[in-house]
């Protein structure tokens, strides 16, 4: 994949996500006042407790998300999809960052810095308003995270795990069993049988670095008990 041009990452950006929600003057706004960024893959965006930042739109790619609470490792949680925008808790609270957020395939990101963000803010007080829509996305993903994990069967949680993941299109998704593991809170036994059942039942492909999935809908009916047991 090489680098999307300024033109395409504006049109990506004005179709999916938080920007199309809002206004069409301040989405205007932003991407006037946003850089253009690519990373390579394994490239770092920020790291927990870096000094507080912008936001961050997510182009084209693929970037891991790892959380965790206050004095605690960070571990990898999600992935995110074209469209999503992240970094909103710095504008907030004004506190260092709470996440790491890194490139796991060549990624082009859009940067909104935090220096344009309070300048819009000082001008139109709805821009307050605009970033909390964005944090409440994020809210409402995580509130499936945490539903996905209180699920008792490991094999339920992994194929919820797969399944988020196809949200960020038909790409293969680059994780290995390991990361499906930590993302599932299984061991990496259950995440084998797992994607061998699943496999076999025709909804996956895999190869050693990334996974496939090929029947997204029959994934979701299994991971909500819908499907075969």
């Amino acid at each position: 994949m090489g680098p999307v041009s300024r033109a395409r990452a504006e049109q990506i950006m004005s179709e999916r996500g938080w920007l199309p929600l809002l206004p069409e003057a301040f989405r205007t706004e932003v991407l006037r006042r946003s850089v253009l960024l690519h990373f390579a893959p394994g490239e770092t965006v920020f790291r927990l407790d870096d000094p507080a930042g912008g936001v961050y739109g997510l182009v084209a790619g693929t970037v891991s998300a790892s959380l965790a609470p206050a004095g605690a490792t960070p571990r990898l949680i999600l992935l995110g999809v074209p469209g999503h925008w992240t970094g909103e808790g710095c504008f907030l609270t004004r506190k260092p960052r709470r996440a790491e957020l890194r490139a796991v395939v060549e990624t082009t990101m859009l940067h909104l810095p935090l220096d344009a963000m309070d300048q819009m803010a000082a001008r139109d007080p709805a821009v307050v308003h605009h970033v909390a829509l964005m944090l409440m996305m994020t809210v409402e993903f995580l509130f499936r995270v945490i539903h996905d994990l209180q699920k008792s069967e490991a094999d339920r949680r992994i194929a919820s795990v797969l399944q988020r993941t196809t949200w960020i299109g038909e790409t293969p998704i680059p994780l290995t069993q390991s990361e499906v593991g930590v993302m599932a809170n299984a061991s990496r036994k259950q995440v084998n049988a797992a994607i061998k059942r699943f496999s076999e039942a025709g909804w996956l492909t895999n190869t050693y670095r990334s996974i496939h999935i090929t029947d997204p809908a029959a994934l979701r009916r299994f991971a909500e008990g819908d499907g075969t047991d």
